[in-house]
């Protein structure tokens, strides 16, 4: 009897431990994705890989940016503004430490902020924090900002990766050994092959579902393929989008499909004859067909825009139909600008598939009204010198990735030329404003503009196409920002 008793007492007790072991694997992810970080300090570095990894995971800031491009509290739960909007007064969480154990207070933000406007910062945002003029700590859950000019992107912008909040304890170190306030901690980073956080037990906000998450580095699609299908990653957040149709009608994998704040566009020298003429652009507005670019380059994987802003945002609006597929408007047009021949121009292609694969479609679609285009592919640093410095070029074709940055048509030596006092003075209005619904107003009178100008040639946003293993939810479908949040994430049955 003693012996069949300890017998059960036995498999009991193993049971307990293969369950305990299945309930481990089950609170652990582990996420492939393309490039190694060369650095875990998003407030030093300019690199995306850096902010997938440690965004909202291992770093927060005081407010933080949702699924859609929206803000959030983070560590400031609440937040007043004054009325001439230049003076923030931000009330901090209670009980927030770092991950060494290092208390979170006004000091840590004052720090955070005299660190990035220093003299000698590698913040590569650092123009953004420019109108921040002092940060006044009132007492150790109270922090005032001062601004030299009314911002209307502020409350975003101090939600970027770049203006997340360090300590001055481990700051120096964090390009290495990051130490946050997020519900992640970093554990270990092997070089050339993973990072691996884990859970942050006392966590200040809510606990996440997740114990472990370990960031696989595979930057070859064939392998990332191999490695989901043989069950060594559980996914990633961007694979290929030709290799999508692997995994669409798999019932063991999600395929989620969403938009980044990759605004893929036709640039045109606006300044430089024939496209200082707004029938030419309009023409060349007419001749595109988002569509069969979209299926032709990125398998149907991307969304059109008709205007220069991200389709989640929620101060979007739908402007493709402004200038519609049509072949014999955009000859008219041409006729009436004086070139019922069409012309030849050139095409400034950088070294990125979207480009060059939008280029020749591009040129097919153009021929069909005359518009003769000479594919001319560049390396970035000649991309940089002759398009964006010299601005010696007709037309070249690139996403703009920065979020929100509608404002940079506002600039007439932007390489795009484009000069225009009534939109000018729009986005200073907008920049100014502080309520969220006249800013929505305004953001949506600043798309119009751009799309009536035609500006440039507006042709989709860049996909996020992630692949994931079926019983996980809670990973986002948009990319608004960088990074992979894993605060959501769950396995389910």
């Amino acid at each position: 009897m003693r012996k069949a008793l300890a017998l059960l007492s036995f498999v009991v007790a193993l049971g307990a431990v293969l369950t305990g072991a299945a309930g481990a694997q089950e609170s652990a992810v582990r996420i492939a994705v393309a490039l190694e970080p060369p650095t875990l300090d998003p407030t030093a570095n300019a690199a995306e890989a850096v902010d997938i990894v440690v965004y909202q995971n291992v770093f927060e800031g005081l407010t933080r940016i949702d699924e859609n491009g929206g803000v959030e509290p983070g560590l400031a739960t609440e937040w007043t503004i004054s009325e001439d909007g230049l003076t923030y007064v931000f009330t901090l969480a209670e009980g927030v430490v770092f991950h060494d154990g290092s208390s979170f207070d006004a000091e840590d933000v004052k720090f955070t902020f005299d660190r990035i406007l220093a003299e000698d910062s590698l913040n590569a945002q650092k123009a953004l924090y420019e109108p921040i003029e002092s940060v006044t700590v009132v007492d150790p859950q109270t922090v005032e900002f001062t601004l030299s000019r009314p911002t209307g992107t502020f409350l975003f912008d101090i939600g970027r990766p770049d203006a997340v909040i360090v300590a001055p304890e481990s700051a120096e170190n964090n390009s290495s050994v990051p130490i946050g306030t997020g519900p992640f901690a970093f554990v270990q980073w092997d070089r050339g092959s993973r990072v691996i956080l884990e859970r942050f037990d006392t966590y200040w906000g809510e606990t996440p579902a997740l114990t472990r998450a370990t960031f696989l580095f595979i930057g070859d699609t064939a392998t990332l393929i191999n490695a989901l299908l043989a069950g060594d990653v559980d996914g990633t957040n961007n694979m290929a989008a030709e290799a999508l149709d692997v995994f669409a009608n798999d019932p063991r994998f999600k395929v989620l499909v969403g938009t980044t704040e990759g605004e893929v566009v036709l640039a045109t020298n606006n300044r430089k004859p024939p496209f200082d003429d707004i029938r030419v652009r309009q023409a060349m507005a007419h001749a595109i067909d988002r569509q069969a670019l979209i299926d032709g380059v990125t398998y149907g994987y991307s969304q059109p825009i008709g205007s220069h802003f991200a389709p989640h945002n929620p101060y979007y609006i739908d402007l493709t139909g402004t200038y519609p597929h049509d072949l014999d408007k955009a000859r008219a047009l041409l006729a009436e600008a004086g070139h019922p021949d069409g012309f030849a121009a050139t095409l400034k292609l950088p070294p990125v598939g979207y480009a060059r694969n939008s280029g020749q479609i591009l040129a097919s679609q153009f021929a069909q009204i005359g518009i003769r285009l000479e594919l001319i592919n560049v390396e970035w640093a000649q991309w940089l010198e002759d398009v964006f410095t010299n601005h010696d070029f007709d037309l070249s074709i690139v996403a703009h990735v920065e979020p929100f940055d509608i404002g940079i048509y506002a600039n007439p030596d932007y390489y795009f030329g484009y000069d225009n006092p009534e939109f000018a003075a729009l986005i200073e209005t907008l920049n100014a404003t502080t309520d969220d619904a006249q800013r929505k107003e305004l953001a949506g009178e600043a798309q119009t503009i751009l799309a009536r100008d035609a500006v440039n040639g507006y042709l989709f946003e860049l996909a996020q196409t992630g692949v994931w293993n079926a019983r996980l939810e809670g990973m986002w479908q948009n990319s608004p920002i960088e990074g992979v949040v894993l605060r959501g994430i769950r396995w389910v049955e």
